[in-house]
């Protein structure tokens, strides 16, 4: 029984393994996905759980729920020996024990690209997990009601301004999202007016959205201008210590809320702590059939997809490689599944090759931007393409019907707009006893 270890389980690793169980009989293979969390996020869902239209948990599709042949193994790899077919993992408890594999496949994922600004590290509240999009709804949540009781004053102005910095597909969905939540809030709470609320969306280069084309970029820019936003474009955050932004062009402001979305970064395991073929960025060189290594030297019983995967673009050509989007890692899982069935079965492997579908974004509720080639849409239109493509590509009906529901149950009745921040520190009530000193 050849013994299929798979790193990771984001888009690539969790529907490689989909992919086996159907394709591998049982007594083929024995599947193992080795994650911290027990679950696959749904990232493109997350402005969407960040601006309470769906539910965090059905944003997470839970490997052990629908993964039903595969072990599942709680815990980080932290080294992949691949000369000795093994991987150290370290489990949140206990020590570190190995894994012995036939064959490997990496799909690590990559993790939040970081600059070494002052404050960020103690600050800053990324986008890439659910967790991270639940705390910044609760964050901005808990800052209306804590600033509804204030005078006008530095203290007020700081809840309610928050920071957006970089301005990707992830960065622009959550500011747009959460933009319109705040203009939502308003009803509710008649002592802030709209001018209190301050939004900021930093970005070090000339453009927003480099997945779309500049025109487009330039209106949506515009739309988030025109709902109250600023918009900082070849502009860097040099210092955001206690909470206070300080920018290149040399404005500074408070700001309550700061979330990094900044691009990505190469796993550490895969750049640092392997003996598997890495490139200059920190990604695992793979063949265009997803094999690691290069046509002139393959690394047996190794494949990569994903994030954290070098993989030739057939469609551009010219050299370059598979950008790291959910398009593609979703389908490079889908392809790795087959290439490895086929391969054990002897049958041909095919290359990855896939035409882009376009673009598409939301910028809060109502409001979205689509672009394939030369088509542009903008508006409710393209937003409503937003929502029926996700719901389409969320694996499993159980998280469609999920989401659907809840979609239904907010166009009748409205955002939820309810914080459980106090879920980060649940001894609190507890220990005090109720007692406000």
């Amino acid at each position: 029984m050849d013994r299929i270890l798979i790193v990771g389980g984001g888009y690539a690793g969790f529907y490689t393994a989909w992919g086996l169980e159907k394709l591998l009989r049982r007594d083929e293979a024995e599947l193992t996905v080795v994650d911290p969390r027990p679950y696959m996020t749904y990232q493109p869902f997350l402005p969407e759980v960040l601006a309470g239209s769906i539910e965090a948990r059905h944003a997470a599709v839970s490997l052990r729920r629908h993964l039903r042949r595969t072990r599942v193994v709680a815990g980080w790899v932290t080294a992949v020996d691949h000369a000795h077919h093994s991987v150290t993992v370290r489990p949140a408890d206990g020590p570190e024990f190995a894994l012995g594999y036939d064959t490997i496949v990496v799909t690590a994922g990559a993790v939040t690209r970081k600059f070494p600004v002052p404050g960020i590290a103690d600050e800053a509240i990324g986008m890439k997990h659910v967790e991270e999009a639940v705390a910044i709804r609760d964050r901005l949540l808990t800052a209306f009601d804590r600033a509804a009781v204030l005078p006008p004053g530095p203290l007020r102005r700081k809840l309610l301004t928050v920071t957006f910095v970089g301005g990707g597909f992830s960065g622009v969905e959550g500011f747009g999202e959460l933009l319109s939540l705040a203009h939502a809030l308003l009803a509710r709470y008649p002592g802030i007016e709209p001018d209190d609320v301050r939004f900021h969306l930093v970005e070090a280069t000339g453009r927003i959205l480099p997945e779309v084309t500049a025109k487009p970029g330039r209106w949506v820019v515009r739309s988030l201008e025109g709902r109250g936003a600023r918009v900082h474009l070849n502009t860097v955050v040099t210092s955001a210590v206690d909470g206070h932004v300080v920018l290149s062009s040399g404005e500074e402001f408070d700001s309550g809320l700061i979330v990094w979305t900044a691009g990505n970064a190469a796993n550490p395991v895969v750049d640092h702590h392997t003996d598997l073929p890495v490139d200059g960025r920190g990604l695992v060189r793979v063949r265009a059939d997803l094999r690691v290594g290069t046509d002139a030297e393959p690394v047996p019983g190794a494949w990569a997809a994903g994030d954290d995967a070098a993989v030739p673009d057939l469609v551009t050509g010219s050299g370059s490689y598979t950008v790291p989007n959910a398009q593609h890692a979703v389908r490079q899982g889908k392809l790795l599944a087959r290439n490895i069935a086929a391969a054990r079965h002897g049958g041909a492997v095919k290359p990855y090759r896939h035409h882009s579908l376009g673009s598409v974004a939301t910028l809060g509720l109502g409001r979205g931007i689509f672009q394939y080639r030369r088509l542009t849409i903008k508006g409710p239109l393209a937003w409503l393409m937003h929502r029926g493509y996700h719901v389409l590509a969320v694996p499993s009906w159980e998280r469609k019907v999920r989401v659907l529901a809840v979609w239904l149950t907010a166009a009748v009745f409205g955002r939820d707009i309810v914080s459980l921040a106090s879920v980060e520190h649940p001894r609190d009530a507890f220990v005090s006893g109720g007692d406000p000193k």
